[in-house]
């Protein structure tokens, strides 16, 4: 049937239609996805799958398709699950509306820092989740009370999850590969070809900078940067 969604793939937890059951087992979604955060936290994606999360649960492999379809569901379930962390604001419509996006990009850098395996995953499936999409809620509601509409709004939105989706996922990558080790070789390498790269050399201590006073420069810079195509 035309527009039907395949099975497997990314999001389709979401949109497909709750398993009809004549009696609720024991073990519960919530539980299952405890222990699936738990243990991407641990070892990753590639660290995850439904035999090893029954094994985690001492249930049958089998037990767990009364809640989840594919390894693909619990990733879609344990980044939702994680996207909880990222706290909504109190009073958001009294609030500037660059306060809130602001504060939203700070918090959610933070989670996914927190959640590294949760950086490459949020780029790559869909954020229909209700945490996410309560997220995006009130992204989108700071930037429609800033005066985006339209195409300009859904653009904006885009950019301040991208941003900091992005930059998470950079940082991540580098942790994953010895930070310190991997800029000391940049660094001689930048040095040694100064004349190849000059720029970079002139500023090489900016250009392998703290990640966190690099991500506070950019937040802030993509904020004035959207306030003066507002006005």
């Amino acid at each position: 049937m035309a527009g039907k969604q395949d099975e497997n793939s990314p999001g389709a937890v979401w949109f497909r239609a709750p398993q009809q059951r004549r009696r609720a087992p024991a073990l519960s979604r919530d539980r299952i996805i405890a222990i699936a955060v738990d243990r991407l936290d641990r070892e990753g994606i590639d660290g995850l799958s439904l035999r090893k999360i029954a094994g985690d649960l001492d249930v049958h492999a089998t037990s767990l398709y009364w809640h989840v379809a594919t390894k693909g569901d619990v990733l879609d379930l344990a980044l939702d699950e994680v996207f909880a962390e990222v706290a909504l604001p109190a009073n958001a419509a009294e609030r500037d509306w660059s306060d809130i996006i602001l504060l939203f990009m700070r918090q959610l850098r933070a989670m996914l820092l927190r959640h590294p395996w949760a950086a490459s995953l949020a780029g790559t499936r869909p954020l229909a989740g209700p945490h996410a999409l309560a997220r995006s809620e009130t992204v989108y509601a700071a930037l429609s009370r800033a005066g985006f509409e339209g195409a300009t709004l859904a653009a904006a939105a885009a950019s301040v999850s991208q941003l900091v989706i992005a930059s998470a996922s950079t940082q991540t990558a580098w942790a994953d590969r010895a930070e310190d080790a991997s800029r000391d070789a940049l660094r001689q390498r930048i040095t040694e070809d100064r004349e190849t790269y000059p720029t970079l050399a002139a500023h090489l201590s900016d250009f392998l900078g703290d990640w966190d006073s690099q991500f506070d420069i950019t937040a802030h810079t993509l904020i004035a940067g959207l306030a003066a195509h507002r006005a």
